[in-house]
């Protein structure tokens, strides 16, 4: 008989949210966007889809940022982003002051990480690659939602109940929160806070569930289906408390199957420190993990 070793197989689980593909955010301003998200930040335009002036799709490991040119959208809380090169990103943050003076832009040194604020004030907070990441070595690792209080309880019974997907409460900056397994190395969190919540202006998050039409199912029922995309994709925005059905949090999830033609697509990541004069041959890419 095998001799079974005290392994935690549960660590292992990832549930029915396979992957945190992109966050969209309306930008009023592409050139803006570009100075920030690409030459300060270090990420990367894809090259291939979306080249237009009207939406920029931006390229952080094997996770995307959607950028469409039709206003301003802020989350409500932050987006936590692992930078290959993080001993470099002060420098190309301050390389970008002058040409994002007059926006909210800035940044700050944090404990282990530096918050950065873009130039209509989505914030971001971006770490080295650590343990803490797994195996990420660039990408976004989680986003950080503000909730109002006592909601993170209902809000990891949502996720547990209608989702599918492994949920615990825990604590993050010193609230109770909900964290919520979004993929491997990925999460949802949902963190407390007293303060007045801001309004709900549309922005998204995609994401891959394996089991496509059991979450569906479970949402039609409550009417919480919020667009029918097509086969292979429909969204909702409405998180309820499962025992009564009543609202607790509005963000939208473009959820999307793992027959969409764009699940597992390779994702260019360049090398943010290649330079003509300094050219490094072979060191354009950075890896996808």
């Amino acid at each position: 008989m095998t001799k079974h070793q005290a392994f935690n197989r549960a660590e292992e689980d990832i549930g029915n949210i396979i992957g945190l593909e992109h966050l969209n955010l309306l930008v009023p301003d592409q050139r803006l966007a570009t100075i920030f998200y690409i030459s300060g930040l270090g990420l990367t335009r894809d090259p291939y889809l979306m080249t237009g002036a009207d939406i920029m799709w931006v390229n952080a490991g094997r996770t995307q940022f959607h950028l469409p040119t039709r206003g301003t959208q802020v989350l409500r809380g932050h987006t936590g982003l692992v930078i290959n090169d993080f001993p470099r990103l002060t420098a190309r943050l301050k390389s970008v002051r002058k040409p994002l003076k007059g926006t909210m832009f800035g940044y700050k040194r944090g404990r282990g990480y530096i918050e950065v604020v873009c130039p209509w004030g989505n914030r971001y907070r971006c770490y080295p690659p650590g343990k803490r990441f797994g195996a990420m070595q660039h990408g976004i690792p989680y986003i950080c939602f503000d909730v109002p209080k006592d909601a993170a309880d209902p809000i990891a019974r949502f996720y547990r109940a209608i989702i599918g997907a492994p949920a615990r409460i825990g604590s993050f900056d010193k609230a109770s929160a909900a964290y919520v397994c979004a993929g491997a190395d990925q999460k949802l969190i949902f963190r407390e806070n007293s303060g007045r919540q801001a309004e709900f202006d549309g922005h998204h998050i995609q994401v891959y569930f394996a089991d496509f039409s059991g979450p569906y199912n479970r949402l039609l029922e409550r009417g919480l289906i919020s667009m029918e995309t097509d086969q292979h994709e429909y969204r909702f925005e409405v998180i309820v408390d499962p025992d009564n059905d009543q609202a607790v949090f509005q963000i939208e999830h473009e959820v999307r199957s793992l027959r969409h033609p764009l699940y597992g697509r390779p994702l260019v990541n360049r090398n943010p420190a290649q330079r003509n004069n300094a050219y490094q041959p072979g060191s354009d890419m950075l890896g996808t993990t």
